[in-house]
Parts: C-alpha cells; structure tokens; sequence
C-alpha cells in the first residue's frame, strides 16, 4: 500500500554497528594499527639497546711508549692486573715461548685469582682463605697463615706490607710479607672479593654493601668511604688522583682519591627488557679512556674525565673478564678481553673495531695477560692456558691447565695459574728444550729400569724364601 501522510509506513530500524561489516573491518584495522603501533614502541624500548661509537671522545696516545725489561733483569708484580691502572701489560723482553717447566707447587685447593711476585716470593690466597708465601727460584714454601674461610682475592703488596680482602669472614688486613704475622685487621659490614690498590699510604678497595673503602695503610683507620649503586666486585683502578669502578648497579664511577667526592658517574647500555647490566670487571686505564667488560655481554670504553661513552663491543656473553690494554711492537693501542661465548677479543682501544678473535673452545671467565709479545688466556671449561700471538691471534702455546687467571711474570719466568696450582716455567730455545725433554726421557727410562731390576731382585729373594721353606719342610717330614 502507497505511502500517505494519513497512513505513514514504519521505518525499518538500522542494524547494530557489530553486525555491519563495513564497521567492524575499519575497528578491527583501528586496533590492529594501534596494537602494531604499541608493539613498535615497546620494542623499541625493551630490545637491546645497539652498540655505540662516538669518535669525537679524546684519544691519548702515550708520548714515550714502555721501554721492555732488559732480559737480565727481574720486576715486581705488585697488585692484581700489574699497576693501580690494571693494565695487565708487561713489556719485557725474552719472555716467549717455548717453555721449560721448573717447578710446581700443588695441588692447593681452588686458586681462583693470581698471585704477585715481588723481590724473588710469590704471594697468594687460595679459596679456602689461607695466604702462602713461596720462594720464586724453586716453588718452596715460606710461610703460610690462615687468614679466612673464604677467599676470591689477589692480595697487594706495598713497603713490606700486604693487603689482603677477605669473602667470609668480611674484613681487610695487613700482613708482615717477611713472615706472615698479622699487623692489623679492620672488620667489614660486607664481603669483599675487590683487590685493594695502595697509593700514597692508602689502601682503596670496594664491597658488596655497594661502599667504596679509604684506609690509613699504616693503621687500617678508615679516611673516607663513598657508596655508588651497586655491590663492587671488581678491584678499582687508579690514575692521577681518580678511582675507577664499577657495580653491580650498572654504573661506572670515578671518584677522587683525596676525598672520596663522586667526579662523575655513567650507565652501562644494559640488556633487552630494560635489564640493567652489572659490572664484574676490573677496569683498566689508559690512553685516556676506562676499559671494561659487562654482564649485558658488552666491553666499554669511557672518556676517563668525563664519563662520555666513546664505544661499545658486543660479544656472545657475559663479559666477566678485566681487560688488558696494550700497545705490543707492531700493533695499535689494542684492548685484550674474553668472554664466556668462547672467545678471545682484540679490540682497537681508539674505535672499538676487531683486530682478531680467537675461539677458546670454552668460556673465558677470568682476566687476560699480555706479557712481552704474547697474551695469555685460560678457558674454564677444559681447563687449558693458550699463548697468542698479540699481533696476528695466531696460537703459540699451550699449556695443560688452567681456569680462572692465567698468569703473571717477573721478567725471568712466566708463572701460570692451574685450577688448584702454580707452575714456574722458564724461557728456553728449541734446541734447550729438545735436550730438556731427552734427559726427561731418558730419566724415566732409568727409573723404569730400576723398578723392574727391584721388581726381578724381589722376585728373586721371594723365590729362594720358598725354596728354603720348602726344604725346610721337607727335612721336618723326614
């Protein structure tokens, strides 16, 4: 029927927005950009952040470069990682491969950081927290004093004295290095596994409340302490008048020596997710830069007065090693670092660039050595030090043991570090060491011959104890 004003037709009322499908397309697009649009900003900011280069950030090349030890002198090794830098560089002549074993002390317990050789002993803290003094020439022991329950430490000497940090129970002291006897102890609220280094008659170290230390070296009375965001593990570094170190926090800090002010602070670039690295290493100093590795599995390098970050070097894994920088005849200024994805890493020091890597066959927990032209490193896993060649990365020598520190030198011998001992080990030619290993062989044939020769006379004489027995018996029968 036709539609008239007296006769109005209903109108037909409109369909609900969710049952067109126009409407519902365009809401469902709507959401899906937003959701994407969500997920490219979390992204953005959960994902690790990307590795950074600023070339701008000063570089200073050493105006003399280090004269190597003559041949026929020795030097001390004082502290971990070498000097209050922690450089980990000793330039001397003569000490290269091959190698003759001389002596070996072990097996201790767990040696998890080296020793220090000063003026012909060698000075270390096993795990288990009792410190030893050896004689460098023969390996013999000196003296040995029980100290603590737990020990992660290298201990560091100074005018007679050593300094020594303690796990459990929580506390520094200072040892009479002639004899072992106890000068004085000063109780910590925490533990402590952080090297102290000692300038100007006072000992700086770090703790796991987060505190860096300032201690009279004569007394132990404390002169300042600074707190910083985070559990110090790492030993902290020194150059002209600043420490350097990091936490647990994720932050790098220099701090004056004099007075414990905080001179600047930096964040590390941290994990994907927004998780804070946490920094393990010792760092080294030089060329005008602080060096370290991370556990977001990074190396970094700092402007040493400013806190600017100049790079970062990304590795497979947690990068608990210190670094060693260097400047080895024949390449540039070159960071020496491991990580526990396996490898070994040369960095340019200036921009951060590979040089070379070397694949350890097993993750590289402790710090490296360079010493003379070779850099020393020990894999965890399979417990085996390897020589490389600083220039080319090329292996050199190898070594059956190892774990955690690979080693240090006085410029007459290299001692290497095993899971649980010390080895001397002296620089030969090949021809010294041919002759070296024919004597041992024919050492071991002589005393193989002697076993046997006993072996036939004890066999002889038991033989004619039967044989008397016999006739004996045989005459008691009759």
């Amino acid at each position: 029927m036709a539609e008239t004003p007296d006769n109005p037709q209903e109108p037909v009322p409109e369909r609900p927005w969710y049952k067109q499908r126009r409407k519902v397309a365009g809401l469902v697009a709507v959401i899906l950009v937003a959701i994407a649009a969500i997920g490219l900003v979390a992204w953005n900011e959960l994902k690790r952040p990307d590795d950074v280069s600023n070339p701008d950030v000063p570089f200073q090349k050493p105006i003399k470069k280090p004269k190597p030890v003559p041949k026929d002198k020795t030097v001390n090794w004082t502290t971990f990682r070498l000097n209050p830098q922690r450089t980990g560089y000793l330039a001397v002549n003569g000490i290269h491969p091959p190698f003759l074993r001389i002596w070996k002390y072990g097996d201790s317990p767990l040696l998890e950081f080296p020793p220090i050789v000063v003026n012909g002993r060698l000075y270390f803290v096993d795990n288990d927290g009792t410190a030893h003094a050896l004689r460098s020439d023969n390996g013999r022991e000196i003296w040995t004093r029980k100290i603590a329950s737990l020990n992660a430490s290298t201990p560091t000497y100074s005018k007679g004295r050593l300094y020594i940090v303690n796990l459990e129970p929580g506390h520094i002291l200072s040892l009479n290095a002639k004899n072992g006897r106890r000068i004085w102890q000063k109780d910590l609220p925490c533990r402590s596994e952080s090297s102290p280094v000692v300038v100007h008659n006072r000992v700086y170290f770090g703790c796991e409340n987060g505190v860096l230390y300032a201690l009279k070296a004569k007394n132990g009375h404390e002169v300042w302490e600074t707190s910083v965001s985070g559990a110090i593990k790492g030993a902290p570094a020194y150059e002209g008048g600043t420490l350097f170190v990091g936490d647990y926090g994720g932050v790098v800090t220099a701090v004056r020596a004099k007075t414990g002010e905080v001179k600047w602070q930096s964040d590390g670039l941290g994990s994907s997710f927004g998780r804070a690295g946490a920094f393990y290493s010792t760092p080294a100093v030089a060329y005008g830069r602080v060096y370290l590795g991370s556990n977001d599995g990074r190396v970094y390098s700092f402007d040493k007065n400013t806190g600017e970050l100049a790079w970062t070097h990304s590795t497979g894994g947690w990068v608990y090693s210190g670094p060693t920088v260097a400047q080895v005849p024949g390449t540039p200024p070159t960071v020496y670092i491991g990580s526990f994805d396996g490898n070994v890493y040369a960095l340019n020091a200036k921009s951060g660039e590979t040089r070379w890597t070397y694949a350890m066959g097993g993750r590289v927990i402790g710090s490296l050595s360079v010493i003379g032209r070779t850099v020393y490193a020990a894999t965890f896993d399979g417990t085996t030090t390897y020589g490389l060649s600083a220039k080319s990365g090329r292996r050199v020598f190898e070594f059956h043991t190892g774990a955690y520190m690979p080693g240090i030198s006085d410029g007459q011998k290299l001692y290497l570090v095993g899971y649980s001992s010390i080895h001397a080990l002296k620089p030969v030619t090949q021809k010294q060491l041919r002759a070296a290993r024919k004597a041992k062989v024919a050492r071991k044939a002589a005393r193989l011959k002697a076993r046997r020769k006993a072996a036939r006379a004890k066999k002889q004489a038991r033989a004619k104890k039967q044989a008397r027995a016999k006739k004996q018996a045989k005459a008691k029968q009759k």
